[in-house]
């Protein structure tokens, strides 16, 4: 029997390799609308960050998100990403 690969995939705010699905995936779509995306499946850029408070500070602290998906995000936009994300997660 085969060995299934596991998917990984790089964090945006702590460069490390894990698997996908301990990852967040935030998406931008072709309206440049950044949103969570919780299947991993929607159309657009995707950035992956790990689901912990400190990644998300970090992010919104040194707007990487931003530089990741081409599009400028306000403060605003960031606190609705880290309620989306508490969703998501639930």
């Amino acid at each position: 029997m085969r060995k299934q690969n596991t998917p990984l995939r790089k964090c945006i705010v702590t460069n490390e390799m894990k698997p996908k699905k301990e990852l967040i995936r935030l998406v931008r779509d072709a309206d440049d609308y950044v949103s969570v995306d919780p299947s991993g499946k929607k159309n657009g850029r995707g950035a992956y960050v790990t689901h912990s408070p400190e990644s998300f500070q970090t992010m919104r602290e040194k707007d990487l998100l931003s530089r990741h998906l081409k599009v400028k995000l306000t403060a605003e936009d960031y606190e609705r990403l880290i309620d989306e994300s508490k969703e998501a997660s639930r």
